[in-house]
């Protein structure tokens, strides 16, 4: 039988108990959600603002 300890925090919590096998380790349920989360914000486009701001800084090198 598993208690919560064995099944770790998301269980005691009420959280999303899967998990996948990753290599030797296991990965938690939510891993893959939060890949694509850090995916999608790593593909946005860098904002004008940024884009200006590290050119006056190279220039400035």
């Amino acid at each position: 039988m598993h208690t919560d300890r064995d099944r770790g925090a998301g269980a005691a919590r009420g959280g999303d108990d899967r998990h996948e096998k990753h290599g030797d380790r296991e990965k938690p349920g939510w891993a893959d959600g939060l890949r694509q989360l850090y995916d999608s914000v790593v593909d946005e486009p860098l904002p004008d603002s940024f884009k200006d701001l590290l050119a006056k800084l190279d220039d400035k090198s």
